[in-house]
């Protein structure tokens, strides 16, 4: 059975749409009074994301409540580690924390390349989530890049520097590399097991690709995103480097459908660059702090940059968990509105 709403996977291959699709990064969360209704009756966050039935239903929240044109699985990216054989605890108002690291040749030694099936509670959650979604609007499947991947991994949480990520790329690049392949594999088999539940597109996220430097960026991760994209031809493929404006001209040789921008890539410029990709984004996620009149004003204007290019709108990072649902709704409504033909 076709979808009812395809807007999202036509402007991925770069097809002519009526308006421009909408959703957000993070929309499935702390927004939403009706997430944190069902979180706060569990134990924790990887309660939730274990849990398939709790999973779905926090998927298709946003569906229900800001009418998004998408839906993204609710889960995290670093799963991915955890079945490898290095678990994570998710801290409130923290954020993740890996007890054990990586820091020497022998800690990787201790790690495998995981099974998919591994991950079942995943595929479990999309194949409920597309068969409670009854094709209204696509489900968008997604893992963390290798190199996000790897600096949780090697820096045991979040960091502003993320040094001992970094260092090791220096001090000891052939485990680093080790290291990566390692993820590489476990994601190419993960998203195409999330494809085969019923993912209707992936997104990689490379939340961490501006701490790198050029050199660095393109042989540790461009490299291995590359290798994952050049892996799935299934459905299309989104990739988001955050902080990656100095890539963007390889970026056009990924063999992905579509580029993410944040919030401090010019429009005008990385559409000349990005010439042969649809693009997605890139809403400043404070501009969802300013008044109704304001964010209108700035949807506006971030489509008309977007004008005669393939564009998914989307800001140009997750939302943030303190933002007014109703300004969300505004500047979905503002996109509709704006963006018809």
């Amino acid at each position: 059975m076709s979808l009812k709403n395809d807007l999202l996977l036509r402007a991925a291959r770069g097809e002519s749409t009526d308006r421009t699709p909408v959703w957000l990064m993070r929309q499935a969360g702390r927004i939403l009074p009706e997430y944190r209704a069902v979180r706060e009756k569990l134990s924790g966050f990887k309660e939730l994301v274990e849990t398939p039935e709790l999973a779905a239903e926090v998927t298709i929240q946003p569906v229900d409540i800001l009418e998004v044109d998408a839906a993204i699985i609710f889960s995290d990216i670093l799963v991915i580690p955890e079945a490898m054989g290095l678990t994570y605890e998710m801290i409130e108002k923290k954020g993740p924390h890996f007890p054990k690291t990586i820091k020497s040749s022998s800690d990787i030694d201790t790690l495998k390349v995981a099974d998919p099936s591994e991950l079942s509670y995943v595929y479990d959650a999309i194949k409920l989530t597309k068969s409670e979604l009854n094709n209204r609007v696509p489900l968008i499947g997604f893992a963390g890049a290798p190199w996000t991947i790897f600096s949780y991994m090697v820096e045991g949480g979040g960091s502003k520097t993320f040094s001992k990520a970094r260092g090791m790329l220096y001090t000891n690049p052939s485990d680093a590399h080790r290291l990566l392949d390692m993820i590489t594999n476990t994601t190419i088999g993960y998203l195409k097991s999330q494809i085969a539940a019923g993912a209707d597109l992936i997104q990689i996220f490379d939340s961490w690709a501006g701490v790198l430097p050029p050199n660095h960026y393109w042989e540790f991760s461009l490299k291995y995103i590359s290798e994952i994209c050049d892996a799935i031809d299934e459905v299309p493929i989104t990739v988001f480097a955050k902080g990656a404006w100095f890539a963007l001209k390889e970026m056009n040789d990924l063999n992905c459908n579509t580029i993410g921008l944040d919030w401090n890539m010019d429009p005008l410029k990385t559409r000349e660059v990005l010439n042969s990709k649809t693009l997605q984004g890139n809403l400043d996620p404070c501009a969802l702090y300013s008044s109704f009149d304001e964010i209108e004003k700035e949807t506006k204007k971030m489509l008309d940059q977007f004008e005669g290019h393939p564009h998914i709108a989307n800001l140009g990072h997750g939302v943030y968990p303190d933002t007014d649902p109703e300004k969300v709704k505004c500047f979905i409504n503002s996109v509709r509105e704006f963006s018809s033909r």
